[in-house]
């Protein structure tokens, strides 16, 4: 199988997932369950929960044990897009191709639908926390080891989650407190790995803590996961100087429309690619 057919498949196989969690019933709040569908089901490259799904297949085979945690981080992603496009952060009025989420519905939804969709993810990683808990009961007293590895995975895992979307907030933060204001390399940096960089590096952790990965395994991804989370920010960065606004689904410019700090604002665009390259080369020399 090719690389594009096995990112299909992911994305497949994820999409499938995450219907499984659109809520259709007749309720006071049905728009904003609409709203929260809207944008979780709204395309995407699911390159966070594909990440889990790979990372573990390093190790193990049966994705279906880490499908939660990939639709979770799935919908903290969208969480995020949907607070990041709000007039008070970015403003921004298309996503996807589409009309952004409080273009389409509300501020007052938008806001309370990524709220929906963070706390649906915790409500997805704690299920299944307490099922593999039950588990441990129904054994009355007898051990498992697997069992028990599996609940202390998962423990950590989740203790991760919390940490990074804190990290991400923070880097969100900081990124809109700096908007057309001289920065420094070193916060630079930090925004790029929080805002972004500390999500995609839960994503690897959490494939390889659920495949029981060993301490070394897990250091040598942690690092590649880190350089490449800068990566990805920073080739957003340029892609947002120079890229296609229809493969993008966004408007191209608007980084530099609202002064925001980016590599490419900081170093130029040229620069901005040399060190996108240099970081991806260290990233992959790590895991080879």
């Amino acid at each position: 199988m090719s690389f594009k057919e096995k990112l299909k498949e992911y994305q497949n196989n994820i999409n499938a997932e995450l219907e499984k969690y659109v809520k259709n019933e007749e309720c006071p709040e049905k728009i904003l369950n609409n709203a929260m569908e809207y944008s979780l089901m709204a395309g995407g490259k699911r390159l966070r929960p594909i990440l889990v799904l790979a990372t573990y297949q390093l190790f193990k085979n049966d994705i279906e044990k880490c499908m939660p945690f990939a639709v979770a981080i799935e919908m903290v992603h969208n969480f995020s897009l949907i607070h990041d496009d709000l007039p008070g952060i970015d403003n921004d009025d298309f996503r996807h191709g589409k009309p952004t989420n409080h273009k389409q519905f509300n501020e007052a939804t938008a806001i309370l639908a990524g709220d929906s969709l963070l706390n649906q993810a915790y409500i997805i990683i704690s299920k299944d926390i307490k099922e593999t808990y039950e588990k441990i009961s129904f054994l009355n007293g007898n051990k498992n080891e697997t069992i028990i590895k599996d609940i202390e995975n998962k423990l950590k895992i989740f203790n991760e989650f919390s940490i990074a979307i804190d990290r991400m907030i923070a880097g969100e933060y900081v990124d809109t407190e700096y908007e057309g204001k001289e920065i420094s390399e070193k916060y630079l940096e930090y925004i790029h790995q929080n805002k972004t960089g500390a999500l995609l590096k839960l994503c690897v952790r959490m494939g390889a803590i659920l495949a029981s990965a060993n301490d070394l395994e897990l250091e040598r991804l942690s690092t590649y996961a880190e350089k490449i989370g800068l990566a990805f920010q920073i080739k957003d960065d340029i892609l947002s100087e120079e890229g296609n606004e229809e493969i993008l689904g966004k408007p191209v410019g608007n980084d530099k429309e609202i002064g925001k700090c980016t590599y490419v604002s900081k170093y130029g665009l040229q620069r901005a690619k040399e060190i996108l390259q240099e970081i991806t080369r260290r990233g992959f020399k790590r895991i080879r």
